[in-house]
């Protein structure tokens, strides 16, 4: 029985793992056995009222405790442990944070000491990134020659600012990655149906990106409002950055249009829970 999921097409981006706490995970990634990963749902949590139920968030005002034990069961389905993970502190910035064996556990298990962080880069086996999403687009990175990965949130102003570039110059920069050994995934979000915008936001996107893709990535309605691609924006980053195009998996999974199952601030505003990308080293 699949979780009920509405695809945008028939392609085979992701796997559903089907268990009491359900996740999602990319056959490019699972294929080389060389890390665990998964993105949750909103399914098979302990939380209560619109934070039902799987809402992976201390911040939003959900019960503490309630937002732990939904840490512990998503961890069980993906097979990590809470004490490795290490979570991301999100602005809408486009700055990355190498994760060092001194960061395990940090903003679950003891305090974060560090802020405005959208992209987390580690080389340690068993860590585990792990970054929060209600919309915006994750994008997962895989070096199995370096044996390095990347976790990053990025929003229309992450994508502007190239986050996933970024991303990928912290691997090659630190570890010495190379682009086209890298695989590289662009996670569940709104799609371009759902994603209506302003006219300052399509400017910013004509000042990041060539011309020749405008016509790829957004469109203008009558109402002089614009429909964005994230999807296609970030493919376009990933694939100008050296990723060769088949070692990119970009989703095909609407948040917005799948918002009973995963959350959505398009659709339910303050009021939802988070869900959350994770990505470890084996």
């Amino acid at each position: 029985m699949s979780l009920g999921l509405v695809y945008k097409d028939e392609r085979h981006i992701f796997d559903e793992i089907e268990k009491d706490t359900p996740a999602l995970i990319y056959p490019l990634f699972e294929q080389t056995g060389g890390v665990r990963h998964g993105f949750s749902t909103r399914l098979g949590g302990v939380s209560e009222g619109y934070f039902s139920s799987l809402n992976l968030s201390f911040d939003r005002g959900d019960e503490k405790d309630a937002v732990m034990e939904n840490f512990r069961r998503i961890a069980r389905t993906i097979g990590v442990r809470c004490e490795d993970m290490v979570l991301s502190r999100q602005t809408h910035t486009t700055n990355v944070r190498i994760v060092t064996e001194e960061d395990r556990g940090k903003g679950i298990m003891r305090e974060r000491d560090y802020t405005d962080v959208d992209g987390l880069v580690t080389n340690v086996p068993g860590i585990c990134l792990v970054t929060s999403y209600a919309d915006c687009v994750p994008l997962f990175f895989y070096d199995p020659v370096r044996k390095v990965i990347g976790l990053s949130h990025s929003g229309w102003r992450g994508t502007v600012g190239k986050i996933g570039r970024r991303t990928i110059d912290t691997m090659a920069d630190n570890f010495g990655s190379d682009p086209s050994d890298i695989l590289a995934a662009v996670g569940p979000s709104v799609c371009m149906d759902c994603y209506e915008v302003s006219a300052d936001v399509i400017t910013k996107f004509k000042e990041n990106f060539g011309e020749e893709t405008w016509t790829d990535i957004f469109y203008e309605k009558p109402n002089g409002k614009y429909q964005l691609d994230l999807w296609k924006a970030n493919e376009h980053i990933l694939l100008g950055s050296g990723i060769r195009e088949e070692h990119i998996a970009v989703t095909n999974l609407c948040t917005h249009c799948n918002s009973r199952i995963l959350y959505s601030h398009r659709a339910a505003g303050d009021k939802r829970g988070n869900l959350c990308a994770f990505l470890a080293l084996k």
